[in-house]
């Protein structure tokens, strides 16, 4: 692995932990930055096919999506059916009339960069412990620069919510990632998919398990229901999603005629290409965690 792909991961891994633990607008304000120059990577494959999204309009109702999901987490997904509503009326009256491809790729633009990510900031902004069995509930009020940080790693109960789950499924992700690159570039024989040629079904699996792994002793460290099977669960999960969100990205760039989305991040391209395992795991584990887990009982006996 060349050097500068691992001091980019590095670097890359280093800020995104500044991030969580910082939490609050510090989050939201990384993950801005994020979204935006993921958009500007994404509109840029979809003009080189032709098309002439509504890229503009996208990036800042994007941005104002993001703003939502901080200060009122149960609003988003009204929002966001409001900014892609808002998207189409501003097509429907330029001087032009849009295509249908127009339309779609301004949708997916915002669908895909804007609302996908948006449940990373539901889960670490606006996630807390309800009143009622400790069970997980959204946030109905934010504090502007307050990350909630453990005063101690060593009992797990006085982790916030937020801060464990989303570290759990970023470490997850890292796991599912590192453990399929390096098992596939050793020991992969058997090609995976003709959209990602480097990619190889023995690293899909070890990456697939290397997740699991990790969430199963997630679960345990912070007492889940029934923790053997919510682990499991959970880094299947996450190790299959993340999977699928690498190979949606890898079909677009192929479709662009592109190699990389970009080449912002030495020895791994655009923030596409390091953030795409990522864009499909956050809504998933924001139901996995405030619907499915409490449905679970405390212990195999339960059952």
């Amino acid at each position: 692995m060349p050097w500068t792909r691992i001091l980019s991961g590095i670097v890359a891994i280093a800020i995104a932990l500044s991030m969580i633990f910082l939490g609050g607008w510090y989050f939201t304000a990384g993950l801005m930055v994020i979204v935006l120059l993921g958009q500007l990577e994404y509109f840029q494959m979809v003009k080189a096919k032709g098309i002439a999204p509504a890229a503009k309009i996208t990036l800042v109702v994007s941005q104002l999506l993001l703003i939502v999901a901080t200060l009122a987490s149960p609003f988003t997904n009204a929002a966001f059916a409001l900014a892609g509503t808002f998207i189409c009326f501003y097509l429907l009256f330029q001087p032009s009339m849009a295509s249908i491809a127009d339309i779609s790729t301004s949708i997916l633009g915002l669908f895909y960069g804007g609302w996908l990510p948006s449940y990373w900031i539901q889960l670490r902004v606006g996630l807390t412990a309800s009143n009622s069995g400790g069970e997980i509930a959204i946030a109905s009020t934010q504090f502007p620069l307050s990350g909630l940080l453990p005063n101690s790693w060593y009992d797990s109960s006085i982790l916030s919510p937020a801060l464990a789950i989303t570290l759990l499924s970023f470490s997850c992700i890292w796991a599912a990632d590192i453990g399929a690159y390096t098992f596939g570039k050793f020991f992969g024989r058997t090609l995976l998919s003709q959209i990602s040629p480097k990619k190889t079904v023995e690293g899909a699996v070890f990456g697939i398990l290397s997740s699991a792994a990790v969430a199963e002793w997630g679960a345990w460290y912070l007492h889940w229901n029934c923790w053997q099977i919510s682990g499991l669960l959970l880094g299947l999960l996450i190790g299959v999603t993340s999977l699928l969100g690498d190979l949606t990205e890898s079909m677009m760039k192929r479709d662009a005629g592109v190699k990389d989305s970009g080449q912002i991040i030495p020895g791994h391209g655009g923030i596409l290409d390091r953030t795409d395992s990522y864009v499909f795991t956050a809504p998933l584990v924001y139901y996995f965690v405030t619907i499915f887990l409490p449905l679970l009982p405390s212990s195999f006996g339960a059952f």
